[in-house]
């Protein structure tokens, strides 16, 4: 069939299974939801396998793209991963061997079913793209082809643990998140009339799982194992890799583009951390239309035309998410025929106060002015208040340099460089560097940015200490960006030592020395618009809503000198009409404090809940984690605490003191 006679199948009636078993080699029962084409004759069918708890947690989402997908022609599988949801067994940690193997042993499975033709795919978001990614460099041999969003091929660089080399308060929040994951009850009706004894299991198996991380603070064999950069050769089906520009995952897109040996495309939108439908901000893609394209192409062996357009697609935003919230954000889509794009740097020069064609001379000292980052506190923001918000309040105490007005509109796209010799006056210290568009009225909004433990700066690997007032070279990429900058505005490098809360602190206040004689900012400047055909996917349209709503962020200072962050997630309470089930949760949740000039006073905690609810099935998980540090050691304090009803159940509380590692 030629791509040009090829038209979108007419839908056809769905059949929805709402539980079927995936028996392991060892005899372990996985719990696979499928919804199935009612069509004569086998069909393709696509996985999607995650610990999210598919009958509950993410039932809405897992019944919208199953029909959408379903009444297309592509039957869809919705695997809760061992020891998650309705599944046997436990669940450790992330993205562990076992898992991996599970999923390629589910792949033959489904190959397997009468009511498929032996093509599998594979899809998912955050932890089920990078379960994408790590199931297909074992190369399952139904597996045709994948599409991942919002992942990472290396897991300690670009996942939420560490940002930079320094322990993020993501991490944090998402070890208070996962213990709850980890730790969720199995649904009687599904599981039947062992699921107490195994809740039970689950709740005494589930480990101190921020001490675990922070215990490999060095991007050492625990990190690299499921990280797919360690082999991209490996994977040998077709892959789709999908992004946004708000969610900082699609740093692995251009090194997976680099990698890939195999036919490849990538899109990157406006939105966060999720799918581009729907997405939040948008605009969103009616994305049901590319998926059937893409896995018809792949899976069906039809000509859809979708190989045929340009690999590369994004959105090139013409202002930050900030202030286009709540709206859409104004942009256009553009397209490359490879990655990476075609763009010409442009070089600008960092003297005292001012970024331009001249080069600079001197040195310049900088220690921060009060607390530097409340304005990006969240490596991942899911919702408006915890995007990067105007800038200016953290400018005020960087070390700032601001180019002249453009004459022109400038467009950026790839990864920005920053050029530095500098020192520190302690042996562990950080950068932070945030490249802004500053336009006339005033503001300063975010484009990109980057921090570095500067005893990272050779190796996450092999970190070493810093020699105090010895200079060193630095070449600093910022993060990967897509961005219009309007005529008029200023584009401005802030730089400081510290970004708090994004970041945990180093161990004392640092002054950072600058020699701007060969500081640099290099951009990558978009060249030319000899291809931008138009947009073949239709923008989204009455999809289902993101989510329960956004969190309360406060920032503030308090009489005694104290700066505080917290954010509070509403509590989210649904009831499930398809299975009676009600379900109540809140988090991850965060107060964090400290007072400016003393990093030995930084205090995070972050906590999440959960309930489960139908008729006498009442079972609640509360997670909470807190960490406090001095110079040379990390406290840290991790509770669960499960309950039936109101009777408490099970209770564990965790304490390590764990030696900081140049951090």
């Amino acid at each position: 069939m030629s791509a040009t006679a090829w038209r979108l199948p007419d839908p056809v009636e769905v059949r929805a299974i709402e539980n079927d078993w995936i028996v392991m080699p060892d005899g372990a029962r996985l719990a696979v939801s499928l919804w199935l084409p009612e069509t004569a004759g086998p069909v393709p069918v696509v996985l999607e396998a995650i610990p999210y708890r598919k009958r509950d947690s993410t039932r809405g989402y897992s019944s919208y793209w199953g029909r959408e997908l379903a009444r297309r022609g592509v039957a869809y599988a919705r695997l809760d991963g061992r020891g998650s949801g309705d599944s046997d067994g436990l669940l450790r940690d992330e993205y562990l061997p076992q898992e991996q193997q599970d999923a390629a042993d589910a792949i033959a499975w489904l190959a397997a079913q009468p009511w498929c033709d032996g093509a599998v795919g594979m899809r998912g978001v955050s932890w089920g793209g990078f379960a994408t990614l790590q199931t297909a460099v074992l190369a399952p041999p139904a597996l045709k082809a994948i599409m991942s969003f919002c992942a990472s091929d290396r897991r300690y660089a670009d996942d939420a643990h560490y940002v930079g080399g320094a322990f993020a308060l993501t991490g944090l929040k998402w070890a208070a998140s996962f213990k709850a994951v980890m730790a969720g009850p199995p649904d009687p009706e599904i599981f039947g009339p062992d699921w107490e004894a195994a809740w039970m299991a689950r709740l005494d198996a589930t480990p101190a799982i921020a001490a675990e991380w922070l215990r490999h603070q060095r991007e050492d064999a625990y990190w690299r194992q499921g990280s797919v950069c360690e082999g991209y050769e490996l994977i040998r089906c077709p892959a789709y890799l999908v992004g946004g520009w708000v969610d900082p995952y699609n740093e692995a897109i251009p090194r997976l583009m680099a990698g890939l040996k195999v036919p490849a495309k990538a899109l990157i939108g406006p939105w966060q951390h999720g799918y581009p439908a729907p997405a939040t901000p948008g605009p969103g893609l009616d994305w049901a239309l590319e998926e059937v394209r893409w896995w018809r192409h792949w899976l069906a062996g039809e000509a859809t035309g979708i190989m045929d357009e340009p690999r590369v697609r994004a959105f090139l935003c013409e202002q930050s998410p900030t202030e286009a919230a709540p709206g859409p954000i104004a942009g256009r889509w553009i397209a490359a025929p490879t990655w990476p794009p075609a763009t010409q740097a442009r070089g600008l020069h960092l003297s005292p106060g001012r970024l331009s064609e001249t080069p600079g001379v001197g040195l310049m000292e900088h220690r921060d002015r009060g607390v530097v980052g409340l304005q990006t506190p969240e490596w991942v923001p899911f919702g408006a208040p915890l995007y990067p918000a105007e800038q200016s309040p953290d400018d005020a105490g960087a070390l700032v340099f601001d180019s002249e007005p453009l004459d022109a509109p400038l467009d950026l796209f790839g990864t920005p460089r920053l050029h530095l010799r500098l020192a520190a006056d302690t042996p562990i210290a950080k950068l932070a560097a945030r490249l802004c568009e500053v336009t006339p009225d005033g503001r300063s909004w975010l484009v990109s940015y980057s921090v570095l433990n500067l005893t990272h700066r050779t190796s996450h690997a092999a970190p070493e200490p810093l020699t105090p007032d010895a200079f060193y070279d630095i070449d600093l990429p910022l993060c990967l960006t897509g961005r219009r900058l309007r005529a008029g505005s200023r584009l401005r490098l802030s730089l400081s030592e510290g970004l708090w809360p994004l970041i945990w602190p180093s161990p004392e206040p640092v002054t950072l020395s600058f020699d701007l004689a060969g500081a640099s900012l290099e951009l990558p400047v978009r060249a030319g618009r000899d291809l931008e055909p138009p947009m073949p996917i239709p923008l989204a349209d009455g999809l289902p809503s993101s989510g329960p709503g956004d969190p309360s962020v406060l920032r503030r200072v308090t009489d005694d000198g104290w700066v505080e962050y917290s954010e509070v997630w509403p509590l989210a309470d649904s009831a499930i009409k398809a299975t009676g089930t009600r379900l109540r949760r809140s988090g991850a949740n965060v107060a964090a404090r400290i007072r400016p000039g003393e990093p030995d006073s930084c205090q995070w905690r972050a906590w999440h809940v959960a309930r489960y609810t139908r008729g006498d099935w009442d079972c609640a998980v509360e997670s909470e984690v807190e960490l406090t540090a001095d110079a040379e050691t990390f406290h840290l304090r991790e509770r669960l605490t499960a309950r039936q009803g109101e009777r408490i159940v099970f209770e564990r509380e965790h304490v390590a003191d764990i030696p900081r590692d140049l951090m």
